[in-house]
């Protein structure tokens, strides 16, 4: 009996030992789905993984400025190239696309096209620019410039009705779920069962559209780089991609 109690010990300080507390950096967007990958991923290892989740370019600034963390995922590659190229980041490779979606409040009737977002008095929420979703709005509305299919100035009349630019995509979301405007522009993938209920998706063409995509890699100073890596080949494996699948996310490419 003692010999078996010994034995168990033992084993448990060794899974103890190998085991590794992760931290990983993530854009907003990731919030639902990298909740979910980070229980399958420590159940499977044993890992302890703990998410730090906000807007892209708050995290990049955070790790300038000396933040720790092993594995960085932004939404787009204007905030992670640079962390590559000072050398903060290790590699890095796209792991999904995502898409625009505008919404609007389910109750709230002024927004019903896509034409809406440029008449007066629409109070419209976006990102600010320096964040990745603000950024791709911005190529939205300029996209519908070129084509001329809303006036010639559509994007100067949507901007005019900008009430408020939030630091990070589910910000956006959470504005338009309380109330507090009449459309917003996120990423298809914000449109989770738990903001469902509360809002519309309005039809954005997909010659307006932008592709999202979303780079990872893991961090040149990371505690535990073995583990680390572990933790991105499991978001790229085939259980990792189906949660993210499940949450609204696309393939990288799949979006044109």
């Amino acid at each position: 009996m003692k010999t078996q109690l010994l034995i168990s010990t033992l084993l448990l300080s060794v899974g103890s030992a190998s085991a590794a507390s992760l931290t990983v950096f993530a854009a907003a967007s990731l919030t639902d789905a990298f909740a979910e990958i980070g229980k399958a991923f420590d159940a499977k290892t044993g890992n302890t993984t703990t998410f730090q989740f906000a807007g892209s370019q708050a995290l990049r600034t955070q790790l300038d400025n000396g933040a720790r963390a092993d594995v960085y995922a932004s939404a787009n590659n204007a905030q992670f190239d640079p962390l590559v190229k000072s050398g903060l980041v290790t590699g890095g490779q796209p792991f999904l696309s995502n898409r625009l979606a505008v919404i609007a409040p389910k109750n709230n009737a002024k927004v019903q096209t896509l034409a809406d977002l440029s008449k007066p008095g629409v109070k419209l929420v976006i990102a600010d620019k320096a964040v990745p979703v603000g950024d791709y709005t911005r190529r939205m509305i300029s996209a519908i410039d070129k084509s001329g299919a809303y006036g010639k100035d559509f994007s100067g009349l949507f901007l005019k009705n900008v009430v408020s630019e939030e630091p990070n995509v589910r910000q956006v979301a959470l504005k338009v779920q309380l109330g507090e405007a009449d459309a917003a522009v996120v990423y298809s993938s914000d449109v989770t069962p738990a903001l469902r209920p509360s809002v519309r998706v309005i039809t954005l063409p997909t010659r307006f559209n932008q592709s999202a995509s979303y780079p990872i890699g893991t961090l040149k100073g990371s505690a535990s780089p073995e583990a680390a890596q572990a933790f991105v080949k499991f978001v790229l494996s085939g259980e990792g991609q189906a949660i993210l699948k499940k949450w609204g996310f696309l393939k990288p490419q799949q979006v044109k």
